[in-house]
């Protein structure tokens, strides 16, 4: 059975950086897309970045030009760099990963930019 812990999430002050990280434990096949997304309170999840097993990357406009999402195949593990933090990106975020009719999601992790 697959699972997703992720970690990295806490307080950080707005101008501040985070790295998100997300290891996936299980049988998962080769080709993949691997992810991010996010919930603030009230509001629906959204789709924050994803990458493909060959590293081709896709994110909201939104966190253009301050987040990066990498990720390390051999060990399965999916990455998000978050700098430049706004109060706007306070919310749970979410690793996911999909190949065909499979989608795993993690349990989130909650990041929250105050001063």
């Amino acid at each position: 059975q697959v699972q997703l812990v992720e970690s990295g999430g806490g307080l950080v002050q707005p101008g501040g950086s985070l790295r998100l990280s997300c290891a996936a434990s299980g049988s998962i096949f080769s080709n993949n897309v691997m992810g991010w997304y996010r919930q603030a309170p009230g509001k629906q999840r959204e789709l924050v970045a994803t990458i493909t097993s060959g590293g081709i990357t896709n994110y909201v406009d939104s966190v253009k030009g301050r987040f990066t999402i990498s990720r390390d195949n051999a060990k399965n593990t999916v990455y998000l760099q978050m700098n430049s933090l706004k109060s706007e990106d306070t919310a749970v975020y979410y690793c996911n990963v999909r190949w065909a009719t499979i989608q795993i999601w993690g349990k989130g992790t909650l990041v929250t930019v105050s001063s």
